[in-house]
């Protein structure tokens, strides 16, 4: 069940390629492993979802941006505008807080890589969470994991 969910302003849709960051994101999902060097996703339930949000405010909508007459707004095009990605990744239970952290780590890294020309050109947040999940209700219908399972003998 690791869901890596991707929320960020639709003005990033024109200065950034989604898909990119989320196979980069999934690829990097699927090499991270525990402390007894086991994968900690699934290859078959590794998934991340990436939408724009094309309605938006954000802090003061560029004010201060404007004000500190810095560099940054000029090469996206938009020197009022801010931008905002909010990445989150929803984990089943029963993992430490070591693989808690190295997850976390390994993704927050795949997404600084993806966003620093971006982070160096305009105003940017990017805010990155793991959640596990309370499984009260918890079904899996998929055709796809059993690709991913050894053979039988």
């Amino acid at each position: 069940m690791p869901h890596m969910v991707i929320f960020y302003t639709a003005n990033l849709e024109r200065e950034t390629n989604m898909s990119v960051l989320c196979r980069n994101l999934a690829d990097t999902m699927l090499t991270i492993t525990d402390e007894e060097n086991k994968s900690v996703f699934p290859k078959g339930g590794t998934r991340v979802l990436a939408f724009p949000a094309p309605h938006f405010a954000i802090a003061d909508g560029g004010a201060a941006g404007r004000a500190a007459n810095t560099h940054l707004g000029a090469a996206s095009g938009d020197p009022g505008d801010y931008a905002f990605v909010y990445l989150n990744v929803r984990m089943g239970k029963g993992r430490s807080s070591e693989t808690h952290k190295k997850v976390g780590n390994a993704l927050t890294a795949a997404t600084q890589l993806h966003f620093e020309k971006i982070f160096n050109q305009r105003h940017i947040g990017i805010t990155f969470q793991i959640d596990e999940s309370p499984e009260i209700f918890n079904t899996i219908n998929s055709n796809i994991h059993p690709l991913f399972s050894s053979p039988k003998s």
